[in-house]
C-alpha cells in the first residue's frame, strides 16, 4: 500500500518555526517530484513548495519564498524518500492543513491536479 505520512505540525506563535516531514512507503519515490500544498478553512488547496526528484531544483509560492525551505532525503539505502518543509518566520496566515504530494514524474509542477499521491495532512496553526 502506497502511503505518504506527514508529521511535525502543531501550534506555534507568530515568528516561530516548524519542520514538517513526509515519510513515504509502499513504492519508491526516488525519481518523483514532490511537493507541499496547504488548505485553509473555506479556501482552495494551494501550492506551497516543490522539489525535483534529485533535489536539484526547488520552487516556492511567493507567499512563502524566503521563509520556507523544502528538502528531501532519497534514502538510497532504504529506497524510501522523506521530504521536509522547514518553516521559519511563521505568520498567522500560514495556518492551514499541510499536505505532502508526489508525482509520477521527476519534473516539478504547481497544481494539485498534477500530483498523483497524497498524504492525509498535518495541521499547522500560527497564533498572533
Amino acid at each position: 500500500q502506497v502511503q505518504l505520512v506527514e508529521s511535525g505540525g502543531g501550534l506555534v506563535q507568530a515568528g516561530g518555526s516548524l519542520r514538517l516531514s513526509c515519510a513515504s512507503s509502499g513504492r519508491t519515490f526516488m525519481y518523483s517530484a514532490m511537493g507541499w500544498f496547504r488548505q485553509a478553512p473555506g479556501k482552495e488547496r494551494e501550492f506551497v513548495a516543490a522539489i525535483r526528484w534529485n533535489g536539484g531544483s526547488t520552487n516556492y509560492a511567493d507567499s512563502v519564498k524566503g521563509r520556507f525551505t523544502i528538502s528531501r532525503d532519497n534514502g538510497e539505502t532504504t529506497g524510501e524518500t522523506t521530504v521536509y518543509l522547514q518553516m521559519d518566520s511563521l505568520k498567522p496566515e500560514d495556518t492551514a492543513l499541510y499536505y505532502c504530494a508526489a508525482r509520477n514524474s521527476p519534473v516539478i509542477r504547481f497544481t494539485a491536479a498534477e500530483y498523483n499521491y497524497w498524504g492525509q495532512g498535518t495541521q499547522v496553526t500560527v497564533s498572533s
